[in-house]
């Protein structure tokens, strides 16, 4: 009974709290609040885990109030980041977006920072990763993930360790710039999950590509 009555007061707050009318409330579209959504996700995972351990009710309810709390917070620094890298990036060719485990994501293409088959990043480059470096090391509490991809040309034997390497330059350029190397992951993988068709020229240098993943690290 008790989780029936949180997962209606988790329901109901979902369909209002988070919800917010766009500019002036002109056109009625509804908008939903990153920070309120990592709030209530925040909650119900941490009453969950708790529940599961066969704690009391004050437990549980504990647990959720500070799974709120981290949610909530988390949600909050990440859509300041976000905002951040946005204005930063504006002009680089660099994309950013939010992914779907609500990281901030950053996308660089191939074509503006390495050469074909190379893993040294162009010089030209290194003003926008500057940039990227500036807003990671304000806090030093973001956790970061480098993922290098390909397109589908060549083997997984050429491909793997090429993405690998791209990676790597990255994450040692931003440790290089300030940001914990403890705080870094690098890893990559070939020609998996292209983001455009690998039967042209243009969609292979869009896979051929560099992500940066930023996650709040409690």
């Amino acid at each position: 009974m008790r989780a029936l009555v949180v997962s209606t007061v988790i329901g109901a707050l979902a369909l209002s709290g988070c919800q917010s009318m766009d500019g002036g409330a002109t056109t009625g579209v509804r908008q939903y609040d990153k920070t309120a959504i990592g709030t209530l996700v925040g909650a119900a995972a941490g009453y969950g885990l708790s529940r599961g351990n066969a704690n009391s009710s004050a437990q549980n309810n504990r647990a959720a109030a500070i799974g709120a709390i981290l949610g909530g917070a988390g949600g909050l620094y990440l859509d300041n980041k976000e905002k951040k890298l946005r204005q930063q990036m504006a002009g680089t060719g660099v994309d950013v977006n939010r992914n779907s485990d609500g990281s901030v994501g950053l996308v660089m293409p191939g074509n503006i920072t390495f050469d074909t088959n190379q893993s040294t990043i162009k010089g030209n480059f290194y003003n926008t990763l500057n940039k990227v470096a500036q807003t990671l090391t304000e806090d030093n509490k973001s956790a970061i993930l480098v993922t290098g991809y390909t397109d589908n040309t060549g083997s997984d034997a050429i491909n793997m360790p090429l993405s690998q390497a791209r990676a790597q330059s990255v994450a040692n350029y931003l440790a290089g710039q300030g940001v914990p190397r403890t705080r870094i992951n690098a890893q990559g993988n070939g020609s998996s999950n292209p983001i455009a068709s690998n039967s042209t020229p243009s969609g292979r240098e869009q896979n051929r590509r560099v992500e940066i993943s930023i996650y709040a690290a409690q």
